[in-house]
């Protein structure tokens, strides 16, 4: 649209309000009758990175003793998963929250693969989460082990944590602080100290094993920290230099997080989760894995190398060690039939129909399931899935990958359908409600007909 106006003539106000509102109304036109559609949002991400520098939180390169690289007028947070990918994922999430109510910078270890192949080698936080954008969100930097100590280094430095495990995981017969093989690997000699029994998230009558984010917390400050090291706090000598320590100040150190929450314990399966809110939705998969994840979705899919990827919905079903739940039912009975999950699929279309007008018919499904039987019967319902060995994945980039990839491939679904109980879910159902304003559902098992409705 345009509006010639006579050379060397000034317009009129008249026209030039008669000119501004007929771009008001062109653009408004095609705001209001743009045809809906899906886009895959995976290259958004916030601008001037370069201000988050964690360079400027350590003294310069990785140094052998990691005390050695640490600034007298930072404190710092850390931490060690050793549950499993997901799972240390949470952790992780929880660790960069309790930085951000201590006002410390967190320092985060390396992904171990204990529960994939121990012969896979550890896995760097920012390979596969994009640091700078989650550093940018949340408004602090982020270090991680490797950029503070030297990975080969062979020195072993000794260390004053709290344990949290051994006061909240009172069903132990011998409560003992949980130890990572992460502290193996980092070089790390600890001496725990028992965290006080108010640091339980509930009541000491009610044994849910999680502690407060709060609680924890106040352990990073002058007053609760110097109260609670005046109580007879069980305190374990390093294993290797036999040292008792008080828990360090200027690195706050816990020996696990994972159960840990504001107000009601497993917390990021519920939408008020703080640490979901203020961190989790914020840790957005690296451009690169995006990419690699974006190509295997579209090969199972068949999709042409013209055409954009298409809308799809994503299932996790997990089987495999929760069979051990399933309390005396025949696995056949205890986990939900595929027609029970073809219905949630069909309610999770119906909803991306109604609600944001997207009809979706490609179906992804990832699973831990063996039998070929059951695949076959996934097939059969005109779903796919990706074919790791025939990609050649774990050859090509290595072990950690058919998991990551099938982490993305879940997040980046228009809808998800997801298991009940598995954290894997749990996350995959965030990722799509919140970055994607996707419909999920998550199935229940457990007994015949489990998720009737």
């Amino acid at each position: 649209m345009f509006f010639k106006f006579t050379k060397g003539k000034k317009p009129s106000l008249r026209t030039i309000c008669a000119a501004l509102t007929a771009v008001f109304l062109f653009a408004l036109g095609n705001l209001l009758f743009k045809p809906s559609s899906y886009s895959l949002d995976i290259q958004s991400t916030p601008a001037q990175y370069n201000i988050f520098n964690s360079q400027l939180y350590v003294q310069g390169p990785p140094t052998q003793r990691f005390r050695d690289n640490l600034r007298n007028d930072t404190k710092y947070i850390t931490s060690w998963g050793s549950a499993g990918w997901t799972n240390d994922v949470i952790t992780y999430g929880n660790l960069i929250y309790l930085a951000l109510i201590t006002e410390r910078i967190p320092i985060i270890p390396k992904f171990l693969s204990n529960h994939i192949d121990p012969s896979a080698p550890p896995f760097v936080f920012e390979e596969i989460f994009d640091v700078p954008r989650l550093s940018q969100a949340i408004g602090i930097h982020l270090l991680q082990w490797h950029e503070v100590k030297d990975p080969e280094s062979q020195v072993v430095d000794d260390l004053g944590c709290w344990t949290v495990w051994e006061t909240v995981q009172r069903h132990i017969k011998v409560p003992e602080p949980r130890r990572s093989p992460s502290l193996n690997v980092l070089k790390l000699d600890i001496s725990w100290t028992r965290t006080p029994a108010w640091v339980e998230l509930t009541s000491p009558s009610i044994h849910h094993n999680h502690a407060s984010f709060w609680s924890l917390a106040s352990l990073g400050f002058p007053e609760a920290r110097s109260k609670s090291l005046e109580l007879s706090l069980t305190n374990h000598p390093s294993s290797q230099h036999q040292v008792s320590l008080p828990p360090d100040d200027h690195v706050l150190c816990f020996d696990l997080l994972y159960y840990v929450s504001a107000h009601h314990t497993w917390e990021w399966e519920l939408d008020y989760s703080p640490a979901w809110r203020f961190v989790g939705q914020h840790m957005r998969w690296t451009a690169s894995m995006e990419k690699i994840a974006d190509a295997h979705a579209r090969r199972a899919m068949n999709v042409p190398v013209t055409q954009p990827t298409p809308p799809y919905i994503s299932i996790h079903i997990r089987h495999g060690d929760f069979s051990k739940q399933c309390e005396g039912f025949p696995v056949d009975q205890c986990f939900a039939p595929l027609s029970v999950i073809a219905r949630r699929v069909s309610e999770v279309q119906e909803e991306l129909r109604t609600r944001k007008g997207i009809h979706v018919t490609h179906v992804i499904m990832t699973s831990d399931e063996r039998d070929p039987e059951w695949w076959s019967d996934v097939r059969a319902l005109g779903w796919t899935w990706v074919d790791y060995a025939a990609e050649r994945t774990e050859e090509i980039y290595g072990k950690w990958h058919p998991v990551f990839l099938d982490a993305i491939i879940q997040s980046n679904g228009a809808g998800f359908v997801g298991t009940r109980g598995s954290t894997m879910s749990t996350l995959a159902s965030r990722r799509v409600q919140t970055w994607h304003d996707g419909a999920t559902r998550l199935v229940s098992w457990g007994w015949p007909g489990a998720d009737d409705h």
